[in-house]
């Protein structure tokens, strides 16, 4: 009989998404006549920019010809798009090697799998509330996990407890669900924790081309010593809409080693490396000439503009609930408007009343963690005449 891991007992029955996967489609079922408005998943829906889809028909050309044909590439990504994505960082400040660049097929598998660099014993600290993924990769693979609060009362940028020792550091910015969106100060006493530690911070940086303000970092290598003690990664997901597409990248800094057992220094950078070329094939050549494209002037122009519109859906969101004087946070440098439930509601019941009341789809606060309960996540990924409507008829119902 084949032993089977028994930490997946300890998940929750259901993942976050496929719960509310479910609900709306009950009530799609039961109400065909009504619109639904999604607000909850953060899915792009602007199309991918011209210069985006003219690199991919290019290279799709590209394979159609014997002289120009690619079969398998590098697992860690082609040179010409490692070496986009490190003058991309260089405009942001920070320098990088494109051998610290790897290529991935999504910033989500990438933090699920950095798990593999890492013994089970090691003790993980994560924000409350949190990205899923996270908490339930961790979770399957036994490890210890402490929470950190993340609340109102600090913005929803919880700081180094010196009193507690962690391992492994979950950190988002912008973070996913709350919008907030850590200072280089405040970044600077995370690296100066892990270093103290001998921890790794792992950088969520996913949304960071949402955000608007020069005094606030793009990027954790903002913060000097980080390439010591941290681990980014990026998606192409949000900043281009690749949600569909697929393509993300992951730094690993050649100065981040950890001690093994026996004494010696071990490299992180060429342990993913050995990780990668052992488990992953590659992002496709197309989709790679595709992403090389985004990082082009013509592509950051068209790229920032989808974001511009998306930014702009935020400020509607943000209006309406000015209007009404709910509480919230983010949407200045991200697509998340977190909010707070009005009347003290549930997180799920406020999803519920939403749903039968407006055809209006957001995300329970409650699904991020313990201290999401009483918060409700909404996303500016929709059309504006969508994200008008919604805010209409939450007005009706809410105010």
């Amino acid at each position: 009989m084949a032993n089977l891991n028994e930490h997946y007992r300890d998940l929750k029955d259901s993942y976050l998404f496929s719960e509310i996967a479910k609900r709306v489609d009950t009530f799609a079922k039961a109400h065909p006549e009504k619109k639904i408005i999604r607000m909850g998943i953060g899915d792009v829906t602007l199309p991918l920019a011209p210069a985006v889809t003219e690199a991919m028909h290019t290279a799709a050309d590209e394979l159609g010809k014997a002289e120009t044909f690619r079969g398998y590439g590098p697992e860690q990504g082609y040179a010409f798009l490692r070496e986009a994505i490190r003058d991309y960082y260089a405009k942001n400040g920070v320098r990088l090697q494109s051998d610290e660049i790897f290529v991935s097929d999504g910033a989500k598998s990438d933090v699920g799998n950095i798990t593999d660099l890492f013994a089970v014993d090691n003790t993980v600290l994560v924000p409350d509330p949190v990205y899923p993924v996270y908490v339930d990769t961790n979770i399957m693979d036994g490890r210890r996990i402490i929470y950190m609060d993340a609340n109102a009362d600090n913005g929803f940028l919880p700081m180094p407890d010196r009193s507690v020792h962690a391992d492994l550091i979950y950190l988002c910015s912008p973070n996913n669900p709350t919008g907030a969106v850590y200072s280089r100060e405040q970044l600077a006493e995370w690296v100066a924790y892990a270093l103290e530690n001998r921890a790794v911070i792992l950088f969520d940086a996913a949304y960071e081309a949402f955000i608007g303000d020069e005094g606030l970092p793009h990027s954790i290598y903002a913060v000097p010593g980080a390439e010591k003690c941290a681990i980014e990664f990026c998606s192409l997901s949000k900043t281009a809409g690749f949600t569909g597409t697929r393509c993300a990248y992951t730094v690993v800094p050649y100065a981040l080693e950890q001690t093994a057992a026996d004494g010696t220094l071990l490299s992180l950078n060429r342990m993913w490396n050995r990780r990668q070329t052992t488990k992953f094939n590659g992002v496709s050549y197309i989709v790679q000439r595709a992403a090389a494209a985004v990082f082009s002037e013509e592509g950051i122009r068209q790229a920032r503009e989808a974001i511009a519109y998306y930014k702009g859906n935020a400020a509607v969101i943000a209006k309406t609930f000015d209007s009404l004087g709910f509480r919230y946070f983010g949407g200045l440098h991200s697509p998340y408007i977190w909010m707070e439930c009005p009347d003290g509601m549930k997180s799920w019941d406020f999803f519920d009343l939403l749903l039968e009341k407006a055809a209006v789809v957001g995300t329970p606060g409650a699904g991020f963690g313990s201290n999401g309960e009483g918060y409700f996540r909404l996303t500016g990924f929709g059309s504006r005449e969508q994200t008008e409507e919604a805010m209409q008829r939450m007005r009706a119902l809410l105010g």
